[in-house]
Order: structure tokens, then C-alpha cells, then sequence
């Protein structure tokens, strides 16, 4: 009798289990909590946890878990472990996150091959949505910002350029992108150099560049720490804004990169889809919001989190809590909605994000270092996917 019963309560208790596991939803949130990109995460981290906050730990009935892992950094072979491992042993249904192409690229594989819906929160090279058909982002594709920014350039007035870029694949779709925007324009690229993503020394970088006397050098560097170090390269080698217009990806002039390039960094233009100065009721709140959890400012990072947990929440709701990846990525095409950035979607047919292009340049606002937008590309999609259709 007591080993009867003892099976019943354990069978009891897996009834249980199982009932509380359907209960809840679980993300898994793959992010680069240690090393170079540690700030990165915690900038999306923070946003993700605002959402929650601001809206709830429940959703169509459902408890949200967030179950987070920590690649390091640049580590494609850790993230996909990482990914399996969460599906596999902590049952997770919905991987988010992915700072970094490599790792977005790589879990991507696991996504395609377990059937997940996957939520990229900034990994930002054109082809990672290609990876798995159960794939959103919400962030950005370098080309979507580029190519617009390279077009721009060239009707501002510049007519030659010279371009550096980190040589790993979000640098080359840079590169490749500002100058077919800026060349199909009718400008012209004097030179071009890539250098390596792990801690390069810019210093005969620059110096090339100059040398060449462009009308304006365009740079693309990932997050980080390196911003910073390019910008007060760019400063020590003399070469002078306001004579060589220095163009840019928002990242290279943001907030904690302004604060150690100093005044060098006036008159920088950059191109972003978002900045905590956006002037919009909704992105002041949110910035107030942020900075009173977390006492400093949003930016490009934590907009993506942000955006990715509204995504996955109103994903959730429209499937009436369902959470197989064929009900969850067929909530997120099309989806619509009012960011902090702007008014933004998810285009149906290649499951990225479309928004607006702002064109920024540093000036000095109340005495502080600000990226002020002066003009703007509404309603942009990839173009890298609009020319493979």
C-alpha cells in the first residue's frame, strides 16, 4: 500500500510540475554579460526589465521567465550551446537577446532546426533573419542605416569619401552599404581600409585616411570600448571636424564615447534609428523611467530590448498565450506599433524591423556634448532583402 501511494504522489506531483510548466512562458535571454560587450548587455538587460516592470510578469494568462545565459562576448560555438542547452534542459520557448552577429548567427541554426520563434534584440548584419524562418528582429541591419546615410552624404555636398570599418561581418555590410548608397549617388571612394575587431591600434589607420586628404572619412566600429578609442585616435592625428567631415554609425558617438573624446567629437555626423534626444512624449517618458531605475540614459541597445519584449508580449497575446514558433512568427509579421525611436513594424515577408533613419550631428547643448538629429529617411527596410526578392 505505502508503495502504491507513493507512486500516486509522485505522479501527483509531476501532474503538477507539468500543469505549472504550461503555466509559464520561458525566454531565454543569451547576452554578453562579461567581457568587452558587458555594458551592452546590461544597457538592453536594463530595458528588457523595464518592459517587464512597466507591464507585467504575465501575458495571456501566462508567467514570464527570464532565464539568462552569458557568452563572454564574440563566442558563435557558445551561444549555440547555449541555445540547445536552453531548450533542451530548461525547456525555454522563446530565445531573445544576441548583441553580436556571430552568436545571433549561430543560435539562428537552433532556432531554424528546433523550431523556436527567436527575437533579435541587436545583432544588426542584413542576412541573420535568413538563418531561421522563426526569426524577428527588432533592432536594426546596418545596410537599413548605411546605404540611406551614404545617399545622404553625397546630396549634403560630399563628393569623396574614404571608409574604415572593423573587418568581421557587420563592418563589411557597412562598408559595402555606405559606399553603394554614397557611389550610387554619384560620389566617389578614394580609399578604403578594415581593421581587426579584437583591440586594434588605430593610430596607422588614421594616419592613412589623412594622408589622403578626403572630403570625409566614414568609420564603422561595433559597441563597447572601441568608439571611444577610435574617436581619440581620430583627435591626436588632427583631423579636424569641422575641415573633414567625420561620418559614422550612432555608436560611434555615444553618450559614454562623448564623454572621452571631449570636444573633438564636435561636429561628427552619425546615422541611428535611435537616441535617448529623440523628441517624442513617448521616448521622454521612457527616458525618464529609465534613468529612475537606473540613474542613466537609454540608447541604441536597450531600445532593442525594449522593442523585443513588446514584440514577444504582443506576439503572446494575438496567439492567446500559444507559444509554438508557426503561431508566435505569424503574430509578429506585420505586427505595428509607436516606439520610443518612432513609428516602427516587422515587414511581413522578411521578418525585420522597418523605421526611420535619423541623421545626427554632436553639438553642445547647455554646456554637455549632445547628438542632435537636424534631418531624417522615413519608413526604411533592408535594402539588401528588397534587392532579393
Amino acid at each position: 500500500m505505502k508503495k502504491i501511494f507513493a507512486a500516486l504522489c509522485g505522479a501527483a506531483a509531476l501532474l503538477v510540475a507539468a500543469a505549472a510548466e504550461a503555466q509559464t512562458i520561458k525566454i531565454g535571454l543569451i547576452l554578453p554579460y562579461s567581457g568587452q560587450f558587458a555594458d551592452t548587455a546590461t544597457q538592453m538587460d536594463n530595458a528588457i526589465k523595464l518592459y517587464i516592470k512597466q507591464h507585467g510578469d504575465t501575458v495571456a494568462g501566462k508567467k514570464i521567465e527570464i532565464i539568462r545565459k552569458d557568452t563572454g562576448g564574440i563566442a558563435p560555438d557558445v551561444a549555440k550551446r547555449l541555445a540547445q542547452e536552453l531548450i533542451v534542459r530548461d525547456n525555454v520557448d522563446i530565445l531573445a537577446g544576441f548583441v553580436l552577429t556571430p552568436n545571433a548567427m549561430a543560435a539562428g541554426d537552433v532556432s531554424a532546426e528546433a523550431k523556436k520563434f527567436m527575437v533579435v534584440m541587436n545583432a544588426a548584419t542584413a542576412i541573420i533573419t535568413t538563418k531561421s524562418p522563426y526569426m524577428a528582429r527588432t533592432s536594426l541591419t546596418i545596410p537599413q542605416l548605411n546605404e540611406s546615410f551614404g545617399a545622404w552624404a553625397y546630396k549634403s555636398g560630399l563628393k569623396k569619401a574614404y571608409t574604415m570599418v572593423s573587418d568581421y561581418g557587420p563592418g563589411h555590410d557597412a562598408e559595402i552599404a555606405f559606399q553603394r548608397g554614397f557611389k550610387d549617388a554619384g560620389g566617389e571612394i578614394v580609399g578604403s581600409v578594415r581593421f581587426p575587431v579584437a583591440n586594434p591600434d588605430f593610430s596607422a589607420f588614421v594616419q592613412r585616411a589623412k594622408d589622403l586628404n578626403p572630403e570625409a572619412i566614414y568609420v564603422w566600429v561595433p559597441g563597447g570600448t572601441q568608439p571611444a578609442a577610435i574617436g581619440k585616435t581620430l583627435a591626436e592625428r588632427g583631423i579636424d571636424a569641422s575641415k573633414t567631415k567625420i561620418l559614422g554609425q550612432g555608436e560611434l558617438v555615444e553618450e559614454e564615447s562623448l564623454k572621452s573624446m571631449g570636444d573633438a567629437a564636435l561636429g561628427i555626423i552619425t546615422v541611428i534609428h535611435y537616441g535617448f534626444e529623440h523628441d517624442s512624449a513617448l521616448n521622454k517618458k521612457f527616458v525618464a523611467d529609465y534613468n529612475a531605475d537606473y540613474k542613466r540614459n537609454p540608447n541604441i541597445y536597450s531600445i532593442g530590448g525594449y522593442d523585443g519584449m513588446h514584440l514577444i508580449y504582443e506576439a503572446i497575446k494575438k496567439t492567446g498565450g500559444k507559444t509554438d514558433s508557426e503561431s508566435l512568427i505569424a503574430a509578429a509579421k506585420g505586427m505595428k506599433w509607436e516606439s520610443p525611436r518612432g513609428p516602427i513594424s516587422i515587414d511581413p515577408e522578411t521578418r525585420d524591423i522597418v523605421q526611420n533613419v535619423y541623421i545626427r550631428r554632436v553639438e553642445k547643448v547647455g554646456g554637455a556634448l549632445r547628438n542632435v538629429e537636424f534631418d531624417k529617411v522615413e519608413n526604411v527596410k533592408d535594402p539588401v532583402k528588397a534587392r532579393m526578392k
